[in-house]
């Protein structure tokens, strides 16, 4: 019998995480489950079993580094060795600069970008003395092409580029078989736009166009599996990626004029509603957010990217039967030598 693979991912409690969580239940996984959370932690468990996975309850803060560190203690305890960890827990402030605190800065750094540091340092001490293991960073369109309203957020998510990129030259170094890849992925339809603190008149919302949470999952677990460095996920992430690199003064431009409006839709936003912050909204959240209707299950670049050597033989069989049909094409509209002379 195959053994079970054994997983841990941060921020399971509901969007990018308990999607992800229930893809790899499908695959049979032992997953540790880990969030601030108990009830949204719960309700993944039962996702996770009635998928057919195993599942380990851990609510801890990953701002928290001794917490992170008991949390895979006791998960290589019940399951074994980690295979695979993933790290996705997040937080942020929808607000001008002006107007953020400094101790909001400080807390989104905590979670967004030292949690992902303090996972990565607990999956390494196990995963390095076995020469064996992936670490799945959950990036962003954002860790490249920052936009206005969530400076905060936008700077984790670069700063955990620069540590990975970091962390990978020393791994090459020192020829470990441990695997680092990281995801970035664009808008997702989550239910953190209910419960993120935000200052905006109007309620906050991805950035148009918005994907489901499960494309998002879909492609971590394909890079827990594959040696990527990096994923880009969906056209706008690659879009974003590629364009801060050509014409940043021009998306400067554009964003400050429309970047706006676009985080931002019907409705004003509930005054002094819950924020997660500080510490976690109250519930079981679910991996969708309020998006549903507006949110694709589908995404074609994911689709290539996963399977580039289909992709590249169907663009080369294409080629091959246009390059067919333009010789077929030309040879009849030329006359014979002979036909040509009598003309």
């Amino acid at each position: 019998m195959k053994k079970r693979e054994v997983v841990v991912i941060t921020g399971a409690s509901a969007g990018v995480g308990r999607a992800t969580a229930q893809e790899f239940a499908r695959h049979g996984a032992c997953i540790g489950l880990i969030a601030r959370g108990k009830e949204g932690l719960d309700g993944a468990r039962h996702d996770v079993e009635r998928l057919g996975g195993k599942a380990l309850v851990l609510p801890c803060d990953v701002a928290d580094p001794e917490a992170i560190e008991d949390a895979a203690d006791r998960v290589e305890r019940k399951f074994g060795p980690i295979n695979a960890w993933v790290n996705n827990a997040m937080c942020s402030v929808f607000s001008p600069v002006n107007q953020m605190r400094a101790e909001e800065y400080k807390r989104v750094t905590e979670v967004t970008y030292l949690g992902y540091v303090y996972g990565t340092l607990a999956a390494l001490r196990r995963m390095q003395p076995r020469n064996r293991g992936h670490i799945v960073q959950v990036g962003s369109a954002l860790a490249y092409r920052s936009i206005p309203l969530q400076s905060a957020y936008c700077a984790a998510k670069h700063a955990i580029v620069g540590f990975t990129d970091s962390l990978r030259c020393e791994l090459i170094h020192d020829r470990s078989d441990v695997k680092l890849t990281v995801v970035h992925m664009p808008a997702l339809n989550t239910p953190q736009f209910d419960w993120v603190l935000s200052r905006l008149p109007r309620k906050p919302q991805p950035v148009p166009p918005i994907f489901q949470p499960e494309v998002a999952a879909r492609a971590l677990y394909f890079a827990a599996h594959h040696d990527r460095r990096e994923m880009w996920v969906g056209w706008p992430t690659v879009a974003a990626i590629v364009g801060q690199k050509f014409i940043p003064g021009l998306l400067d431009r554009y964003l400050g004029n429309n970047g706006y409006d676009s985080q931002q839709y019907d409705g004003m936003a509930q005054p002094n509603r819950p924020n997660n912050v500080w510490k976690p909204v109250a519930g079981d959240h679910g991996a969708h957010g309020d998006f549903d209707s507006r949110a694709s299950d589908r995404n074609t670049e994911l689709w290539l990217s996963m399977n580039r050597w289909a992709a590249a033989l169907a663009a080369l069989s294409a080629a091959a039967a246009a390059y067919r049909t333009m010789k077929n094409h030309r040879d009849h509209s030329v006359p014979p030598p002979e036909e040509a002379r009598a003309a």
